[in-house]
């Protein structure tokens, strides 16, 4: 059994690991139409400072995805202080905790985002955020988890490492120059992972950063502060 246990985990790697390429001339995926939320129960949820909206789908325990999915006006930005949004089939608002901080995601990187998620950026579709150092190029762990793949020239990614937070999200962590990790270490949030450089014949060095929800590529920036 625990073979078997090991080898479909495994699959399910070579499965995520091959979307990284595989999904860039996938076609736009479209979420369903929003219902006519005066016809659905629910209150809204004004936004404070420090909170992202997967944090925020956590506290009312509903998937990110259905709150996108009933706020379409979410699809494309990032959520702002005093924002209204709504929570479907809730009957009170829920108090956030500063102790849910230590589970949230980070910036890995300091820095200027060049390309953001949904761009077409150098004729590929990026699915994450590229971003680029203002000064120091120190990468850290978005989120405390364990390092499960590394490639030393992963094509157009180059050094690629990704962490798994044991709750269905993983981080990627792509053209790096250097790496400080290999695969079965657990790191710690904010710890020195890598240094991000270039790769391919890209020669500009910035990070490209992903979260993955199983195989599908997330929005970064619905779960960084």
């Amino acid at each position: 059994m625990k073979k078997m246990y090991s080898f479909r985990k495994k699959i399910i790697l070579v499965i995520f690991i091959l979307g990284l390429s595989g999904c860039v001339s996938a076609p736009e995926y479209k979420r369903p139409a929003a219902p006519v939320l005066a016809n659905m129960p629910g209150i809204y949820h004004r936004v404070e400072a420090g909170q992202t909206l997967w944090r925020i789908a956590r506290i009312y325990n509903i998937d990110l995805d259905e709150i996108l999915r009933v706020n379409p006006n979410l699809e494309s930005s990032k959520i702002e202080i005093g924002q209204s949004i709504f929570i479907p089939n809730r009957r009170s608002k829920v108090e956030f905790s500063a102790s849910y901080a230590n589970d949230d995601f980070i910036w890995p990187l300091k820095g200027r985002v060049i390309a953001n998620f949904g761009n077409n950026y150098r004729n590929f579709m990026n699915k994450g955020l590229n971003i680029q150092p203002y000064s120091k190029t120190d990468v850290v762990a978005s989120r405390s988890g364990k390092v499960v793949f590394y490639a030393s020239n992963f094509g157009n990614y180059g050094k690629i490492l990704i962490i798994d937070h044991g709750d269905g999200l993983r981080t990627i962590y792509a053209r790096n120059a250097e790496v400080y990790v290999g695969i079965g270490e657990t790191v710690k949030q904010g710890a020195l992972i890598a240094r991000a450089g270039c790769a391919g014949r890209d020669k500009a060095a910035y990070l490209h950063f992903e979260i993955r929800k199983g195989t599908t590529p997330q929005n970064p920036l619905f779960y960084l502060p």
